[in-house]
């Protein structure tokens, strides 16, 4: 045990798996959330819990026994969508159609559905559900049901649940459920997604929980929802889709917990992508329709956060004599040469030689680099790659290929080979010079092999006829100016929206990030937030953001591990929404006959006043309970209550009740693990 550390304190590990790294960090619950140890680890794409472990393994093993709670935030969900895993669901619709598109496997639409009032339309046809069921037995894993207009009347929903329960042994998630927001659509996704997202889910979680036992952390787990809140590991599985979008979440929530501030910008640099969010009012801002992900709109309560394709990662071409950065992906020279030991002679060979000639029109992601090279990442099932892939995979098997190696073993010319079709299927990974790079080759961040990427700088840096401090500084400008333009596109966007730039704006714009256009006049950028920087590499980067912006940059201690911080500071927090509308005709009454529509029911009042009596009383037993589930202790309960009325003319009376929205919320600290004692 560390001298400075009390036997007793109550400590917290909070875990964050990136597209690149997985970082570790043990915290004080108890004491002000203090970082008392830290580790990072690469990212094991392949099976994340490897990753978790390597990570682990690097901390301080003495405060194991101590810890009271394990957050975990994870791209999985995430990627598991965007990438189309996940297991066979069933769909059934009542009442409507949905999008062809939709991820399922089996699908099929019944009569049924209800309408605005939560009255029924058609009749629910059970039989029709019960021989689809029957019909795929066998064929799927888990159901997912969405009834038109149930967040007005689930009981087609509950109806279908039952029935399928009573048939199979298989999952089901309900629209409802999931969400009491109208759109069919985006309820329907959120459900199948959810249903998909189940055993992925399940199984990240028992890895975990091996991990766990192995390095003796006795523990609740806990996991990052998309909005910052944790929930419970019974919960995930039962709601995975939730947690989609969480590193981000616990990015935003980090930054408050590492720097106290409630009113920010934050931006998470990380090795794949930068996550760009808002602190206002010591909350993050969540997206009011839901969250956007693989071009699906869901239904999940998230935080509104804008993600670029600039990190650490980011491949940097030569074309033209000048320095271009793109959002492709590729492992850093310094990585790659730490991992692969004959990657470094391969570089050395470079020294003295020049680059071939490329045109100038070229596109910059298909421009060919003596220092990138190809290695075997999978095998892609259900794909049929042909003879001359399977050789070039069977030549990236054995140790990294450049393009012209791959070329000259398999006698053609090196632009007749389409590699990047590989690395989209996922079948290879592109080694090449990267921002992480620039910072190992200037020496101000050196975790790796910090002479590969000075060989790939140098040899970049003399085909721009460039000297390597030139390069190096015209790189880290580059990577400057499309975090700042990323900053000004997020915040245009809260302001306006989506909307196109004209070219007076375009011009405008780039004379303030750029600075270009400066002979008769110079346009400035002022931010009246401070700006948050989380991330290893944001003290290369983020001052010059900051000087782009006149504001302050705070970058707070422990920053590089942000997000593992934000993981374990999260509350519990479960919410739902209740509508009541007054029976039709009757708003302009003081205490008028209502209806209550929740997830729960549609459910009739003689009088407002009891409808808002049951509403809150109602809505705080269910929350209370489903926070309590999620892992929370003490439990505080909120109610927002929002009336909706319409104005009439002057000697026409009050004001007509439209309807009154009623947000119910439990917040609670997560429950803590303490051993019985003796």
């Amino acid at each position: 045990m560390n001298a400075d550390i009390d036997g007793a304190m109550n400590l917290g590990l909070g875990i964050d798996t990136g597209g690149t790294y997985t970082d570790a960090a043990i915290l004080t619950i108890d004491n002000g959330g203090r970082v008392l140890s830290k580790a990072k680890a690469l990212t094991t794409r392949g099976d994340l819990a490897e990753g978790i472990g390597n990570a682990i393994e690097r901390l301080d093993h003495s405060l194991f026994p101590n810890i009271r709670l394990l957050a975990v935030s994870s791209t999985l969900a995430t990627n598991s969508v965007v990438e189309g895993k996940g297991c066979r669901v069933g769909l059934i619709v009542a009442g409507h159609d949905v999008e062809s598109r939709i991820p399922v496997d089996e699908s099929v639409r019944i009569r049924g559905g209800h309408n605005l009032q939560g009255n029924m339309v058609e009749a629910l046809d059970l039989n029709a559900a019960r021989e689809f069921i029957l019909k795929v037995s066998g064929k799927v894993d888990a159901f997912a049901v969405s009834s038109y207009l149930s967040v007005r009347n689930p009981e087609h929903e509950v109806a279908l649940k039952q029935l399928i329960q009573s048939l199979t042994s298989c999952p089901v998630v309900c629209g409802h459920e999931l969400s009491s927001a109208l759109g069919f659509n985006e309820r329907t996704i959120t459900a199948v997604l959810n249903a998909r997202l189940i055993p992925v889910i399940a199984d990240l979680i028992a890895s975990i929980k091996r991990v766990q036992e192995r390095l003796g952390i006795n523990a609740p787990l806990m996991i990052v929802k998309g909005d910052g809140s944790l929930m419970d590991e019974s919960v995930a599985k039962e709601r995975p889709v939730e947690t989609i979008i969480s590193g981000p979440a616990a990015s935003i929530i980090g930054a408050k917990a590492l720097t106290k501030l409630d009113d920010a910008i934050i931006v998470d640099v990380g090795g794949t992508t930068t996550d760009i969010g808002i602190l206002r009012g010591g909350r993050p801002r969540l997206d009011p329709e839901g969250a956007v992900l693989g071009g699906w709109r869901t239904r999940v309560k998230a935080v509104d956060v804008f993600t670029s394709g600039i990190g650490g990662d980011s491949r940097i071409v030569i074309l033209g004599g000048k320095v271009h950065l793109s959002a492709l992906r590729v492992i850093p020279l310094c990585i790659a040469s730490s991992s692969y030991p004959g990657l470094l002679s391969k570089l050395q060979s470079l020294k003295g030689s020049r680059a071939r000639w490329v045109p100038a029109y070229m596109d910059p992601d298909s421009v060919p680099q003596p220092t990138e090279f190809f290695v075997f990442c999978k095998n892609v099932s259900g794909t049929d790659v042909g003879p001359e892939t399977e050789r070039i995979l069977d030549i990236v098997k054995a140790e990294p290929r450049s393009l012209y190696e791959i070329a000259e073993i398999m006698r053609v010319h090196p632009l007749s080979l389409n590699l990047r079709k590989l690395e989209a299927m996922g079948s290879v990974l592109r080694i090449g010079l990267t921002p992480t790079d620039i910072l190992h080759a200037e020496g101000s961040y050196v975790e790796y092999d910090a002479e590969a990427s000075k060989i790939g700088v140098e040899f970049l840096a003399a085909n721009a006829e460039m000297e390597v401090p030139e390069f190096i500084q015209v790189a880290k400008t580059a990577v400057i100016e499309k975090i700042t333009m990323e900053v000004l596109k997020k915040l245009i966007h809260e302001e306006v929206g989506e909307a196109k730039m004209c070219d007076v704006a375009t011009s405008l714009v780039d004379n303030m990030v750029r600075g270009t256009g400066r002979k008769d006049f110079a346009c400035k950028l002022e931010l009246n937030k401070p700006i948050i920087g989380i991330g290893a590499p944001v003290g290369a980067y983020l001052p010059g953001v900051a000087e782009k912006f006149h504001t302050e940059l705070v970058l707070p201690e422990h920053s590089e591990i942000g997000n593992a911080a934000g993981a374990v500071s999260g509350n519990v927090m479960e919410s739902l929404e209740m509508l009541i509308k007054p029976n039709r005709g009757l708003g302009t009454m003081d205490n008028p006959p209502c209806i209550l529509y929740w997830m729960q029911e549609k459910k009739e009042f003689e009088t407002l006043e009891e409808a808002l009596s049951y509403a809150r009383t109602e809505g705080a037993r269910l929350v209370r309970e489903k926070a309590i589930a999620a892992g929370a202790d003490t439990v505080e309960i909120l109610v927002d209550n929002h009336r909706k009325e319409a104005k009439l003319d002057k000697g026409w009376g009050g004001n007509v009740l439209i309807e009154i929205n009623l947000t119910v919320t439990a917040v609670g600290k997560p429950r803590l693990f303490f051993e019985a004692s003796s």
